[in-house]
C-alpha cells in the first residue's frame, strides 16, 4: 500500500523510546523526513531507511520546548506536514486524595500543555502551505477513568476534547486532526508496572503479564499492543489512505472489554 509519505516532513515529540521510537521508525521507513524531541533521544539518532532523522535534545515539558521542536523542522524544511503528539506520563496514583496540587501540575503540563504549544507552533505553518495532520495520543483512560490514574486520565480527556475542536476550527484550512488511544503496550512502563505486578502475585515476569492480559484487562486478543501495531495506526491517519478521517479518535486496546 502507498502511504504516500515520501518526502513528507513529520514532527514527533517524545520520539526517543517506546510508541515514539516505534512511529519514527515507521516513518523513516516510508522515506519521510522525522525531526523528533526527546530528552534522551540515542536511540531515535541511530534509525536509519530510506527516510531522515533529526534528533534534537530537549525538555518538550517545558513552555519553549514544543516550539524549538517545530522551529528546527521549519528552519531545516520550511514546512511542517504531519505532528505527532506521543509527549506523556502516566504516574501510578494511590488514589485520589493522594495526588497533590504539583502532581497534576506535572501531569496536564506533559501530557496536554505540551500538545497545546505543539500544535499552536505549527499550525500556522500548516494554514500557510495548505495543509496538514495532526495524531495525538490518547489513551483507552480517556473516555474509562481509572482511580489510580486520576490525573494521567483527566489529561488524555483533554487530549480527546481538544483533538475535536481543533477539528472543526482548521478543517477548512485542510488540517485533519485525530487521536489514537492505546490501550496496554509493551514499553519500559508497562515493563516496570509488569515487574511489580508479578512480585505482588509470586509470579515469573511472563506469567504476570498474561495475568495482566487475560485475567485484569480481559484484552479479547489475549496480549498487550506493540509499539510498532500502535505506530501502524498513526502512520494509517498519517497518510493520503485516511484523506477523509478527521476529529476521530482510533482505539487500538485488542479488544479490551472494560473499554466501550
Amino acid at each position: 500500500m502507498d502511504y504516500g509519505l515520501a518526502g513528507k516532513v513529520v514532527v514527533i515529540t517524545g520520539a526517543g523510546s517506546g510508541i515514539g521510537l516505534a512511529t519514527a521508525r515507521a516513518f523513516v521507513t516510508e522515506g519521510a523526513s522525522v525531526v523528533g524531541g526527546d530528552l534522551e533521544p540515542a536511540a531515535l539518532s541511530r534509525l536509519t531507511g530510506p527516510g531522515s532523522v533529526t534528533a534534537v535534545t530537549l525538555d518538550l515539558a517545558g513552555a519553549q520546548g514544543p516550539t524549538a521542536l517545530a522551529s528546527a523542522a521549519l528552519r531545516s524544511y520550511g514546512r511542517v506536514d504531519v505532528l505527532v503528539n506521543n509527549l506523556g506520563v502516566a504516574p501510578y496514583r494511590q488514589g485520589f486524595l493522594h495526588i497533590t496540587d504539583e502532581d497534576w501540575r506535572a501531569t496536564l503540563e506533559i501530557n496536554l500543555l505540551s500538545m497545546v504549544r505543539a500544535c499552536r507552533a505549527v499550525i500556522p505553518a500548516m494554514i500557510e502551505q495548505g495543509g496538514g495532520v495532526i495524531i495525538s495520543l490518547a489513551s483507552d483512560a480517556g473516555r474509562q477513568p481509572d482511580p489510580f490514574f486520576a490525573d494521567y486520565a483527566l489529561s488524555k480527556a483533554a487530549v480527546l476534547s481538544l483533538s475535536k475542536t481543533l477539528s472543526m476550527e482548521f478543517g477548512s484550512h485542510g488540517i485533519r486532526v485525530n487521536t489514537v488511544s492505546p490501550g496496554p503496550t509493551h514499553t519500559a512502563a508497562l515493563d516496570a508496572f509488569i515487574g511489580r505486578l508479578s512480585q505482588d502475585l509470586g509470579l515469573p515476569a511472563d506469567q504476570g503479564l498474561d495475568h495482566f492480559a487475560k485475567v485484569m484487562r480481559r484484552l479479547a486478543l489475549g496480549r498487550v499492543n506493540t509499539p510498532e501495531e500502535v505506530a501502524g495506526v498513526i502512520l494509517f491517519l498519517a497518510s493520503s489512505q485516511s484523506r477523509q478521517v478527521t476529529g476521530a479518535d482510533y482505539t487500538v486496546n485488542a479488544g479490551s472489554t472494560r473499554f466501550v
